[in-house]
């Protein structure tokens, strides 16, 4: 198998994250360079016709494309420690909370940076004030992470799961665009100490 990326693009590193928590090896990582327009190549294209990272191509030549769907496809070949829940309560909680995380914070902190530095202006309109507006809507996600972390040990519940990945790889991303966990964020910070300790953070 094989996994189309770039390693320091935040969806493909929580895919990295995932596999490393579920000691998946024997994958070989090809790289995409995003800046250089791999991706967009018409032979790419091919793997995923919306030209984004990570893609998974099976040895049969099927491929898997958007982060979560490879990583529920390794959840499903891996069911034991599980990072999406065992309960369908578990499932649907964790569920939220990785939505929760992706649409209203990872989403977001992609949004601000892709229109405030302009990464990407060779194929996209770059609208700055857009892109100033998303970093604000982080920083407010960030303050409601730490009042849910008040009571709570990882980001849905009492146990690590996917939800905790993308929370922590978007707000390591989000370091590039100087959104920071604040000093008053105390058990935002406590978290993060937490999930940055794991093996899998090196991943």
């Amino acid at each position: 198998m094989k996994i189309y990326e770039e390693s320091t693009a935040p969806n493909a590193r929580r895919v990295r994250m995932f596999l490393a928590e579920k000691g998946v090896s024997g994958i070989e990582y090809v790289h995409v360079g995003l800046k250089s327009g791999d991706n967009i190549s018409s032979e790419f294209r091919k793997k995923n016709p919306l030209a984004k990272i990570p893609v998974l191509e099976l040895d049969n030549n099927e491929c898997i494309s958007e982060s979560m769907a490879i990583c529920r496809y390794f959840e499903a070949l891996n069911p034991e420690n599980p990072l999406m829940g065992a309960s369908p309560f578990e499932q649907a909680n964790i569920e939220m909370w990785q939505r929760r995380c992706e649409i209203s914070f990872m989403n977001i902190v992609g949004m601000g940076f892709q229109h405030s530095t302009g990464y990407f202006s060779d194929r996209m309109n770059p609208i700055k004030e857009w892109g100033e507006e998303c970093l604000k809507q982080a920083k407010v996600f960030m303050v409601f992470l730490n009042d849910h972390l008040k009571n709570n040990q990882y980001i849905a519940g009492e146990a690590f799961s996917v939800a905790d990945i993308t929370a922590f790889t978007a707000i390591e991303f989000a370091r590039v665009v100087k959104v920071r966990i604040e000093d008053d964020h105390v058990h935002l910070l406590r978290w993060y100490q937490n999930i940055k300790s794991r093996a899998s953070a090196k991943a």
